[in-house]
């Protein structure tokens, strides 16, 4: 199966495009200190609080934290009141939606949510402006957090049981070492926020275990993913352990650098890009696990233990990391980043200031990048050389989560509508 190469020059339909023009072909840096840098504190601090208090949650979870909270923000800097000075009542109510949405979705982190409005609030004068953005910000988390009550992207919810089918050739299997049941399998009966369904976007059927496109695929994965691979270099090395991170941890600073891109344009449209990319990467994963478990692909490690047509059984093979405990098609990671690259190319162009990541999975390692894209290709090899993805996983995920980004990009309109 070939799948079409991600394509990322879009035409977004949201108030951020509208209001400042085509996306630039390349980001700005971080800006100095402004009135727009409030967008960035409460960024950091809802980073901070995920990932304080989320590293137990299941990761789109966790994503719909991010996108009611940022969601209440650019609803509630749709409406400026007359006769109030614009900047000051913006500035609070953004502070005031992000702060209350996640005081209600993060309890255990009120004290430092309470100190971190304080210094918002303390920073702006007091007065109408003041006093209406922060009830407008009140007022919209709650309805926002109203609206997505029952919405299926709980803990329990998300990671619903799945009854393993016989194993047969190519069906997925409970993998080595720990063989745990399989996770994530709930998230495709959640409700999307801009998806029409889970199965709007559903890949079509992988290629049969015994095809050639398969085959190639598992020979890569066997030769260049195992434990004590002597083909994969140590450049490959580092680059698999790096991106064996969560997807939300690393694209976290990503996201950032389009923000404090767009700090020289409003402040509603900087909300409107955090809230839209949050959103869209919720829908991913929903769409995501509908694919995954209607195509029950097993992983890389059965396959290869089993033996597909002159591939041989090796039942000693060992990936040099774990293999997640879900199905192989498509790869999630990759899903995730072909939708935050078609996002963020949309909203602030394909190119970047040049910027570093770090990874919790892969310690002294520093990256350097200049474009999305290059996440999304670091993404595709490196599941394959950790030995847990096929190629063709890989890129049947950059596609799904490129369409399901477009969608999402031409439906924006829709998330910021004030019910």
């Amino acid at each position: 199966m070939n799948f079409p190469k991600t394509r990322v020059a879009l035409v977004a339909s949201t108030a951020l495009l509208v209001a400042s023009g085509a996306a630039p072909s390349v980001a700005a840096p971080v800006p100095g200190h402004g009135r727009t840098s409030v967008a960035l504190a409460w960024y950091d601090t809802t980073a901070d609080t995920i990932a304080t208090a989320g590293s137990s949650l299941p990761p789109v979870t966790n994503s719909r934290t991010w996108a009611i909270s940022w969601i209440a923000a650019a609803r509630a800097l749709q409406h400026v009141p007359s006769g109030v000075d614009r900047g000051d009542y913006q500035d609070a109510a953004l502070a005031a939606a992000v702060h209350r949405a996640l005081v209600e979705l993060v309890p255990t982190r009120a004290p430092e949510l309470d100190a971190a409005l304080k210094q918002t609030l303390d920073r702006t004068p007091d007065g109408p402006a003041e006093t209406l953005g922060a009830a407008a910000g009140e007022r919209q988390a709650l309805e926002v957090l109203h609206d997505r009550e029952g919405d299926g992207l709980d803990a329990a919810s998300v990671n619903a049981p799945f009854t393993v089918p016989p194993a047969a050739p190519g069906v997925w299997q409970p993998t080595p070492p720990a063989f745990a049941p399989a996770i994530q399998n709930g998230s495709r009966f959640a409700r999307p926020f801009l998806l029409k369904s889970a199965g709007q976007f559903r890949l079509p059927p992988p290629p049969a275990p015994t095809s050639k496109r398969y085959r190639t695929d598992l020979k890569e994965v066997r030769d260049f993913g195992e434990l004590n691979s002597t083909v994969r270099t140590a450049r490959q090395t580092d680059t698999a352990n790096f991106w064996f991170d969560s997807s939300p941890a690393l694209w976290t600073k990503p996201i950032r650098v389009a923000l404090a891109a767009t700090s020289h344009r409003p402040l509603p449209g900087q909300a409107e890009l955090v809230a839209l990319t949050h959103a869209t990467l919720v829908d991913t994963q929903i769409a995501t696990s509908d694919s995954k478990y209607t195509y029950p692909l097993w992983r890389p490690v059965t396959a290869i233990r089993t033996g597909v047509g002159e591939i041989p059984a090796d039942p000693s093979w060992t990936p040099l990391r774990p293999t997640p405990a879900h199905p192989d098609y498509p790869s999630g990671h990759n899903t995730y980043a072909g939708a935050a690259e078609t996002v963020l190319t949309a909203l602030v162009g394909p190119r970047t200031a040049p910027f570093t990541l770090t990874s919790g999975t892969a310690p002294g390692v520093v990256r350097t990048y200049t474009a999305w894209h290059q996440l999304t290709l670091e993404n595709m090899d490196a599941r394959v050389w950790l030995g847990i993805h096929t190629r063709l996983a890989d890129e049947a995920g950059v596609a799904l989560g490129t369409d399901v980004a477009r969608y999402g990009l031409n439906h924006a309109r829709s998330l910021f509508q004030e019910h």
